[in-house]
Order: C-alpha cells, then sequence, then structure tokens
C-alpha cells in the first residue's frame, strides 16, 4: 500500500471527486479526516472509509472560515497526531457573464475556492514543516488555465489557484514539502449527468479522445502526486483533460 500510515485531510471530501480521492486513498493505506458543508453525506462516506479497516474523522466545516479550519485540523492533530496529506478539494460554481454577475456570487466563489485553500494550506503547512515531510494537491480546473464564458469567478479562482500552488511549492520546498495541482475537464459527475446527450455531444467535440473523465482518472493522479513515485515533482499543474487543452 502506497500510503499506509499516512493521514490525509481532503476538503470537500463527503461526494464526487474529493469522496473519491479519499477512498482511494483509505484503500492505499491512510487514515482519512474529510471536511464538507454537507453534513448529511458526511456519515455515510465515514462508514465507507472504515469499511476499508482504516480510521476516519469528519467535520462540516466551512473552509472560507479560518477558525473552523483551524479546529479541525486541531481535531486531526489529537487524534492521528501528525497531517501528511492535504487536497484542497472543496469548490462551488456561480456561473453568470460578467456584466451580469453579481458582487455576491464574485465574492463566494473566490472565498470558497481560493480563500479556502489559502486557509487549509496555511493551517497544515505549519504542522508539515515541522514534520519535514508533506504532500499538498490543489485541485484546480482546465478553466483556470483556459478561461470559459460565464466562469469569470470560476477561472478567476482557479487560476489564482495555480498561481498559489506555485507560491506554495517555492515556499516549502526547503522543508520537503511538495505542492502540485491537477486541472481536470470534462468529468462524468452528477452535473454532467443531468446534461441533455445534445449538449454533451457538443462538449466532447472539444475532446480529441472523445469522452468524458471520470472521477477515477482525477483521484488516480492524485494518489501519484502525493506518493514517493513523484518524489521529485512539485509547482507542476497536471491536466486531466482527455487533450482538450495542449
Amino acid at each position: 500500500m502506497e500510503l499506509k500510515d499516512k493521514v490525509a485531510l481532503v476538503t470537500g471530501g463527503a461526494r464526487g471527486i474529493g469522496r473519491e480521492i479519499a477512498l482511494l486513498f483509505a484503500k492505499e493505506g491512510a487514515d482519512i479526516a474529510i471536511c464538507d458543508v454537507n453534513a448529511e453525506v458526511l456519515g455515510a462516506t465515514q462508514k465507507e472509509i472504515e469499511s476499508l479497516g482504516r480510521k476516519a474523522i469528519t467535520g462540516v466545516v466551512d473552509v472560507t472560515k479560518s477558525d473552523q479550519v483551524d479546529g479541525f485540523v486541531q481535531k486531526i492533530l489529537d487524534k492521528f497526531k501528525k497531517i501528511d496529506i492535504l487536497v484542497n478539494n472543496a469548490g462551488i460554481t456561480r456561473d453568470g457573464l460578467l456584466v451580469r454577475m453579481s458582487e455576491a456570487d464574485w465574492d463566494l466563489v473566490l472565498a470558497v475556492n481560493l480563500k479556502g485553500a489559502f486557509n487549509c494550506t496555511k493551517a497544515v503547512s505549519k504542522i508539515m514543516m515541522k514534520q519535514r515531510d508533506g504532500r499538498i494537491v490543489n485541485m484546480a480546473s482546465i478553466i483556470g488555465i483556459m478561461g470559459n464564458a460565464g466562469q469569470a469567478n470560476y477561472a478567476a479562482s482557479k487560476g489564482g489557484l495555480i498561481a498559489l500552488t506555485k507560491t506554495i511549492a517555492k515556499e516549502l520546498a526547503s522543508r520537503n514539502v511538495r505542492a502540485n495541482a491537477i486541472a481536470p475537464g470534462f468529468i462524468q459527475t452528477d452535473m454532467t449527468a443531468k446534461l441533455s446527450d445534445e449538449v454533451k455531444g457538443e462538449m466532447l467535440k472539444f475532446v480529441p479522445l472523445g469522452k468524458f473523465g471520470t472521477v477515477q482518472d482525477v483521484a488516480n493522479l492524485a494518489l501519484f502526486l502525493v506518493s514517493d513515485d513523484s518524489a521529485y515533482i512539485t509547482g507542476q499543474v497536471v491536466q486531466v483533460d482527455g487533450g482538450m487543452v495542449m
């Protein structure tokens, strides 16, 4: 098991990509801490992790609130005594054309997607620096690289997250803490499942491989980036997009 005896914190880990990452890390031997704003699904994901023979801890946490983040991090330390891995996966969308976008929708997306990652990284990096070991993965997006009409707030938050990743990598490298970002493209989720076949067909015209990616595709990359197999990789943005942006 590649992550035997490691402790991983996955934000937004109750469902979707975050859940898949948490479960894969547990299968590979890690104990898992997951936080989310959705209390209902947290318990179900915790049971899935524990069914794999690993320990799990959960918390209802708003990552935009540094006091809530700090409190949950302390809870993890009380139980596990360390944090080896951080996956900043919590994120939201509030789409709309720039000229119609409300200031509230701009502020909320930047707060969750970018400030949330800042809060969690700041809290956990202090621990990793003291341990002289750590792995950070930030869930960016292909939209943070190419931009997208109707997603000014989302694109700005994910582009900012990419820049934050590179800065973290430079600041923490001397303490053996690595930081990388993943930029997914079109991934099969509950959201894409609701789209019509016509819309899906139009989307896939931009993907050379001609298919949507899966949450497993993203989780597999996250596992690689936090394992010793990527020991000489830091400050990188790796796309999981079927060749959409080259």
